[in-house]
Formats: C-alpha cells, sequence, structure tokens
C-alpha cells in the first residue's frame, strides 16, 4: 500500500477528536488526504491544526450539524472522497431502566447520522465516481450482549445502512464498507467497564477478564491504530473489490 495513496484526497472522520477516531484522522492523514476532524469535542480543533486539515465541531445527533459538516466540507475543498462514520457513545442499563432519551440519542449519533452523512456525501462521490466510505461498527454488530440495547440495534441497523450503500454506490465507485473490532483501548471502553462493573456489581478487573475478553481467542484490548490501519487499506486501491463487507476485528470472538 503506497505511503501517499490518499493524496489530493479529502476525508471527513466523525468523533475524531480522540480514540479510534483520532488515530484514523491521523492515518489518513499520512496517506495524503486532507481531514475534516468532526467532533462535539472542541479538542479536534488541535488535532485538525496538527494533521493541516480542517475542524467542524457538532453533535451528529443533530441533522442540521451533520448537514453542516458536509457543507463546509464541500465550501473548502470542493468535494469529498472519503466518510469515515466513526462518532459514538455507550450507556449500559436494562431494557426495563433504560432511559428513553439516550435510547434516542444513540440512535441519532450512530445510525441516522451514518445514513445522513452519506446522504449528503453521495452526490460529490457519485458525480467524481469515486467514494470509499468506511462505517465503525463493534462487534456488537454482529452479536449481541445483555444491558446494550440501544447500542447494539445501533450498530447491527449500520451494517444494515453498508450493505445497502454498497449495493447503490457500485455502479459509481462507490464502497461501503463496516469494521467490527471487539474491545479497543479507548476513553469510551473505559467508561464502559465503569458502567458493566456497576451494573453487574463486580469488580472492573472482572469485568475485563470475565466479560470483555471472556469469548475472546486472543485476550488483549485491541490498539486504535489497528483499526485505523484497517480504515486505511479500505480506502486503498488493494481493496476496491471488497464493499459490502461487515469485517470482523474481533481476536477471534466469533469463531466459535
Amino acid at each position: 500500500m503506497a505511503n501517499e495513496h490518499l493524496k489530493d484526497k479529502i476525508a471527513i472522520v466523525t468523533g475524531a477528536a480522540s480514540g479510534v477516531g483520532k488515530a484514523v484522522a491521523e492515518r489518513l492523514a499520512a496517506a495524503g488526504a486532507k481531514v475534516v476532524v468532526a467532533d462535539v469535542n472542541p479538542a479536534g480543533a488541535a488535532l485538525a491544526a496538527t494533521l493541516g486539515g480542517h475542524f467542524v465541531q457538532g453533535d451528529s445527533a443533530r441533522r442540521e450539524d451533520c448537514k453542516r459538516l458536509v457543507d463546509e466540507t464541500l465550501a473548502r475543498y470542493g468535494t469529498v472522497h472519503v466518510l469515515v462514520n466513526n462518532a459514538g457513545f455507550q450507556h449500559v442499563a436494562p431494557i426495563e431502566e433504560f432511559p428513553e432519551d439516550t435510547w434516542d440519542k444513540m440512535i441519532a449519533v450512530m445510525l441516522t447520522a451514518p445514513f445522513l452523512l452519506t446522504r449528503y456525501c453521495w452526490p460529490a462521490m457519485k458525480r467524481q465516481q469515486w467514494g470509499r466510505i468506511v462505517n465503525i461498527s463493534s462487534i456488537h454488530g454482529l452479536v449481541a450482549s445483555p444491558h446494550k440495547s440501544a447500542y447494539i440495534s445501533a450498530k447491527h441497523g449500520l451494517i444494515g445502512l453498508t450493505r445497502s450503500a454498497a449495493l447503490e454506490g457500485g455502479a459509481f465507485g462507490i464502497t461501503c464498507n463496516a469494521i467490527c473490532p471487539a474491545y479497543v483501548r479507548t476513553p469510551l471502553v473505559d467508561n464502559q467497564i465503569a458502567d458493566q462493573a456497576r451494573t453487574r456489581g463486580i469488580p472492573e478487573a472482572e469485568v475485563i477478564e470475565k466479560v470483555m475478553l471472556e469469548p475472546a481467542a486472543v485476550k488483549r484490548l485491541i490498539e486504535p491504530a489497528e483499526v485505523a490501519e484497517m480504515v486505511a487499506y479500505l480506502c486503498s486501491p488493494a481493496a476496491g473489490a471488497i464493499t459490502g463487507s461487515a469485517l470482523a476485528m474481533d481476536l477471534g470472538w466469533t469463531a466459535r
């Protein structure tokens, strides 16, 4: 894979101020892309400056912020080539205790926003006959666990969106794939560990050992840079034949 296979390409990465999104933004910039860093967290401005890109602050749960993100990108750069839908958050609770407004926001951020951003980027990608859409789903887009009803529903739905977009985009040089990692070493996972410990009434170390890593063949957390490398690969010429896929990075979780 060429070091700068995305030279002169414009990439939008949501949730890019930290964690997986930050690693993806850095990796795509290293591949030559101009990266639009999108996040509700103003810390994304410093990252964008470091990468020579552009920062757009906004809440993915708001339709108008999704539209503004793409509009600003088009106004600044004229087009968009790569869209990485990464923004997300977690809340752990039994179904009967799950807050309804939290459900609404999780679906908005992790399913509705990827649809809207795909829709808004689509005309530019179609016009140039080239586009790469990468949705950061989760192992929980493939399997389920208790107490994560909204997260799992959104991530399962995101794989359905991925497959539909792949079928529609094939004729226009647009590929769409989902990456489904197991637990990645991020602030989001740190919060999940604490939530699971509280919900299950067990120590945090036991959550990692007996809940998070119990189904995995490889007993470790995934590093954000590993997910970023998969994103970069899916945007490379070598991955031109891959579309509509839900690619498991699950440490052997689903091999059972």
